[in-house]
């Protein structure tokens, strides 16, 4: 006779696709807290391999010196790239969703981790791009504008093309910004709206091409 299981299959089913709807940072001082990925149009965490990339990248070409840097990430969905970044020290992380409820999630998350750096902000990136654009137009100092900008948006929608000249007025100088695509940025073949950067490091993992750009105008940090 076969014995039973002592635990019910649709509570082993429900809890292994918990743990496969979770990332988590992967250093700094919140190094291994979980973040829920909601299942949502849309919604692509950044893989931790890519993470780890990308986080090595930045703390070689800041010199390690977060406390002094402020970041913007666009699309935050799950808020990877932002909390970690504020993980790691960044002085400022403001997180743009769109999603309700993923947007309550980032804010649950951010109470949980008592990150006071960290503001949340619900609503379409361009609009909000453009509401901090037009704060900082004119300024003759980096005062609002972001040493960092993460832009993960929805692949096929052209989100790149429309968001690449609001960040460029963003950007602090030296500034750098991380963009995922559906495909590879070249230096020697770039799209016409990619005009006045440069793609300073990339790299693939399976589907996803990552790169880290500057402005053509700021050769601070050369590959």
């Amino acid at each position: 006779m076969q014995k039973k299981s002592s635990k019910p299959v649709g509570r082993q089913r429900n809890a292994h696709a918990r743990l496969a709807h979770q990332v988590r940072i992967i250093g700094g001082q919140w190094k291994r807290t979980p973040l829920a990925v909601l299942d949502a149009d849309g919604l692509r965490p950044t893989p931790d391999r890519v993470r780890e990339t990308v986080f090595n990248w930045l703390n070689h070409l800041l010199d390690g010196a977060w406390g002094r840097v402020a970041c913007l990430d666009l699309f935050a969905g799950t808020g990877a790239l932002g909390f970690e970044a504020a993980s790691r020290g960044a002085a400022r992380v403001v997180m743009v969703e769109a999603n309700a409820d993923a947007a309550r999630q980032l804010q649950a998350t951010q109470e949980k981790l008592h990150a006071a750096q960290v503001s949340i902000l619900r609503g379409d990136a361009g609009a909000a791009a453009l509401g901090m654009l037009a704060g900082v137009r004119g300024a003759h100092t980096d005062e609002g504008r972001f040493q960092v900008i993460f832009l993960d948006p929805p692949y096929h929608q052209d989100w790149l093309a429309k968001m690449l000249p609001t960040c460029e007025g963003l950007l602090a100088e030296g500034g750098l910004l991380y963009a995922e695509a559906e495909q590879a940025l070249d230096n020697d073949f770039l799209p016409e709206w990619m005009n006045g950067w440069q793609v300073v490091r990339a790299d693939k993992a399976g589907l996803v091409f990552y790169h880290l750009l500057q402005r053509k105008k700021e050769p601070k940090f050369q590959a």
